[in-house]
């Protein structure tokens, strides 16, 4: 019997996967066997997680998921996948009163419509195997709750669940799956080049029941569990992964 909670075989698609989730996520499906292509704009850092990869038949693709003839050239190349997980994005702080309209578009266009477009392209292109699954990540904030300065980014992530409860119908006569993955504050370099400052965050991390914030490796456990045929059942859902925050 061949054990559910695998990904051994899958052909799978990260994107974002230089750092962070999208790293983690990337080694772990490779760990347990999969072939997987990864993207990102950082070039250097792309190819420290290509050459971390286990396993042989693996690909890296240097792109831009907010320019289009980036988009169309990764498609090109891709296999037909199993698996597809959208996690490139940015943060960015910024009260409503003082944003730019250029940072509600930068923060949209990344977190939001280059993952929407990469999936329509995925779907017209016919790159999706039956029964493939397709995981976004969301995030708590905006999703589950808000926080000062947060506005615009969780109004990016929410957008995401928002996306994949039509798109789980529209792909169901298929058994392709969609769901997202909605993680807590997680210890990534994503908030390198904010304003958040590390007092501000030790201070948000004493407001977690479990007192620290999530590994990138935790979330991909939950990824690749969704990537898996363990979560056969599972569509138009969203994991919250959050330490306990969100119940405070």
């Amino acid at each position: 019997m061949t054990h559910p909670f695998v990904v051994e075989g899958k052909t799978i698609l990260v994107t974002g996967a230089a750092s962070g989730i999208g790293r983690a996520t990337a080694l772990l499906c490779a760990a347990m066997g999969a072939t997987v292509t990864i993207t990102d704009l950082n070039a250097d850092a792309l190819r420290q997680t290509y050459d971390d990869l286990e396993g042989e038949g693996h690909t890296m693709v240097v792109a831009d998921l907010t320019v289009e003839a980036d988009l169309q050239r990764l498609v090109e190349q891709l296999p037909k996948l199993n698996g597809v997980v959208c996690n490139a994005g940015i943060i960015k702080t910024v009260l409503a009163q003082f944003a730019e309209k250029a940072d509600i578009e930068r923060i949209f266009n990344i977190n939001t419509v280059a993952p929407l477009y990469l999936t329509k392209l995925l779907i017209a292109n016919k790159r999706l195997n039956k029964e493939a699954s397709i995981v976004f990540t969301s995030s708590m904030g905006g999703v589950y709750n808000g926080a000062i300065g947060n506005g615009f980014y969780g109004a990016s992530k929410a957008a995401l669940n928002g996306f994949v409860k039509s798109l789980a119908l529209e792909l169901a006569p298929r058994a392709i799956r969609v769901n997202t993955v909605n993680p807590g504050i997680t210890e990534t370099n994503i908030y390198n080049n904010t304003s958040i400052t590390a007092d501000q965050l030790e201070q948000e991390k004493a407001r977690y029941p479990l007192r620290r914030f999530g590994k990138p490796e935790e979330i991909a456990n939950a990824i690749v569990f969704l990537l898996s045929d363990a979560s056969k059942w599972i569509t138009g859902s969203s994991i919250l992964i959050d330490g306990g925050c969100s119940l405070v």
